[in-house]
């Protein structure tokens, strides 16, 4: 059972000296009973004391990472029931199902690699390979090892077998990027708890209902691997959801430690709508790796979509970075306007820029994430504000002429930046960003 803040409160050292950044120890228990914070922010705490917090601070789901480098995944530590609550912490992976009996498997693994695509300044891809040994022969699966590692050295690598000498032969090729062994079952759960343990990488455990892949990951843990993937053996769109739903409730609500892992869900489906259908509610019912059959961009963006969706904090705006974008090559004499930072109105705004075909630059400021008129009416928009930008950003001096193009919906901000920017022009441009090409041919 988890401590409450009060249990909590009476390991602390209760000296108040607020390095934790609370005002007081019992502020900070009332945190670490809420996993807000960990129990390394209290620098004076007992080892004896840490010990025995170390389990209340500790996400309900185990964290895992798959792969190495700046692609690899993360997975697990899921604190929440709802994303509105607070938010989801680390976007499912999806992984492509390559079979060591395809004739194709280089042509999936330059999908793999070509799945990359940028959207609202996030950078989305198809994260994982699951290599599966469909012909039951270690040599077929290792050679495929082989290519993957060397055709797809980036993405994260699930090795799909319930023979333990055939996954050992596969992991050569992924010496030290952590690596998931899928297939741990009850009649061979010790031997392939070993490879997992010489191979540094985690281990779906695979049973027939929750009880079952309960007991298992207990026994596993006995075996000496703690980082633990669950496959409940959930086949059907209804008991995806409710062992999903079970999963997840059982890890949050009862601290129930035995499922308190992330789970893997196999969508592959002979219909390919179908498969998307069943991907994008593992997406959205607590799925933590979506192993699919194929890739078409159609897919790829419609659960890239959903998942950015998904997994955005819904109490946090989606931002891009403050600063001057050029949009073409714009030299001395191309148009300079601003926007705010909100992510759909600098993409909206960029994206009319750019059809126009006419190289300018976007000045976008910092306002929190809010859009124009929300800026504005927040006081993040303001004319001292964008003056200090633009003053800042040094843009002035790669310009002809000093002239700064505002929003036609803050029109009233006008006169008050002609008065902070000396020496500039200030331009009223149009209301919606869909007449931009218009405005700008027409300079």
């Amino acid at each position: 059972m988890a401590m409450t803040g009060v249990q909590i409160f009476k390991l602390l050292p209760k000296t108040n000296c607020k390095k934790c950044g609370h005002p007081t120890c019992l502020a900070f228990a009332m945190k670490l009973a809420q996993r807000a914070v960990t129990i390394d922010d209290c620098p004076d705490i007992s080892e004896e004391a840490k010990a025995v917090l170390g389990e209340a601070s500790a996400p309900p789901i185990r964290p895992i990472t798959m792969g190495d480098g700046e692609k690899a995944v993360k997975i697990g530590e899921e604190t929440v029931l709802f994303r509105h609550e607070k938010k989801f912490v680390h976007p499912c992976a999806l992984a492509l199902e390559i079979k060591d009996t395809d004739a194709d498997a280089e042509a999936k693994l330059a999908e793999v690699t070509g799945s990359e695509l940028d959207r609202v300044g996030q950078l989305l891809r198809i994260d994982a390979i699951y290599l599966s040994n469909d012909s039951g022969d270690a040599g077929k699966l290792e050679a495929l090892a082989k290519l993957v590692a060397e055709k797809a050295p980036d993405a994260a690598a699930i090795i799909g077998t319930t023979d333990p000498a055939a996954a050992e032969a596969a992991l050569k090729a992924f010496s030290g990027k952590k690596p998931v062994i899928c297939g741990a079952t009850a009649d061979n759960f010790e031997a392939m708890a070993k490879v997992a343990k010489d191979a540094g990488g985690a281990l779906v455990v695979s049973a027939d209902g929750l009880e079952a892949v309960s007991e298992l990951t207990e026994k596993v843990k006995g075996a000496g691997v703690e980082d633990l993937i669950i496959d409940s053996g959930a086949k059907t769109v209804k008991q995806i959801i409710e062992d999903n739903v079970l999963v997840r409730r059982a890890a949050l609500n009862k601290s129930f430690k035995p499922l308190g892992h992330p789970v893997i869900t196999f969508a592959q489906r002979d219909d390919v709508m179908l498969e998307t259908l069943v991907a994008s509610l593992g997406v959205c019912k607590f799925s933590s790796i979506i192993v699919l059959s194929s890739v078409e961009k159609w897919k790829n963006l419609a659960l890239y979509t959903l998942r950015q969706n998904i997994y955005t904090d819904p109490q946090v705006p989606m931002q891009v970075k403050q600063e001057i974008y050029e949009i073409g090559e714009p030299g001395e004499d191309a148009p300079l306007m601003i926007t705010t930072n909100f992510s759909l109105t600098y993409f909206i705004v960029s994206g009319e820029i750019e059809n126009s075909k006419v190289p300018s630059r976007l000045a976008v400021m910092d306002s929190e994430g809010l859009s124009v008129l929300t800026g504005w009416a927040a006081g993040k928009f303001t004319a001292t504000k964008i003056a200090q930008v633009i003053t800042e950003s040094g843009v002035g001096d790669k310009l002809k002429e000093k002239e700064l193009i505002l929003p036609g919906y803050v029109a009233i901000l006008s006169g008050a930046l002609e008065d902070k920017l000396e020496g500039w022009k200030i331009t009223v441009g149009p209301r919606e960003a869909n007449a931009l090409p218009a405005f700008l041919k027409a300079r």
